[in-house]
């Protein structure tokens, strides 16, 4: 289906805001549906599934426990990016939570998305996270039931990738002491 976006002389008309701008729209658009900026455009989000709900849920409270000190775990929260604001299901960002009362973090050791539908946008975003020095990008697919885990940010690429199945289990590379057993997470899908 073509979209108008798409053509390069609507494309370049585009008005885009900074993130600043954007603060200043509200968490609502005009049709009083939640948004996020993403390279400057503001774009609404997308509904929300039961099994993706249900599954960062489950990571959260898998997670919670087992991060360290000087960290601290954020669900849906906002990261403030050079030219982007998204909201990952799951953040760890170094810090404790009210180190964050009057700026959103700028970055996150660990940003985690659930790609129930959104596989290729959420694969996309990893340029929007690698350039903000996220150390670490996981995108957990369900219905796959495994984990594409995204290391060593570079410019606005991760210089490697690697998958992760159901019987594998996930060491943090930037959040000290952080493991994950997928069997944990997807037992609820078994």
């Amino acid at each position: 289906m073509f979209s108008v976006l798409d053509e390069p002389s609507f494309r370049q008309r585009v008005s885009k805001l900074s993130v600043k701008e954007y603060h200043h729209l509200g968490e609502f658009n005009e049709d009083g549906k939640r948004t996020e900026l993403i390279r400057g455009i503001v774009i609404e989000k997308l509904s929300k599934s039961p099994l993706h709900c249900t599954i960062a849920s489950i990571l959260q409270r898998i997670m919670t426990p087992r991060v360290p000190l000087g960290f601290c775990l954020r669900r849906d929260d906002p990261l403030m990016l050079r030219d982007s604001e998204p909201e990952p299901d799951i953040a760890i960002v170094v810090g404790d939570d009210e180190d964050y009362m009057h700026a959103h973090p700028g970055t996150a050791a660990l940003a985690v998305e659930v790609a129930v539908t959104t596989q290729e946008g959420d694969r996309a975003m990893a340029e929007i996270y690698a350039e903000a020095g996220v150390q670490e990008y996981w995108i957990i697919v369900p219905r796959e039931r495994l984990i594409e885990v995204y290391l060593h940010p570079e410019g606005s690429r991760y210089r490697e990738m690697r998958t992760f199945t159901r019987d594998e289990e996930i060491t943090s590379q930037s959040v000290p002491g952080l493991r994950l057993a997928l069997a944990e997470l997807f037992a609820a899908l078994d």
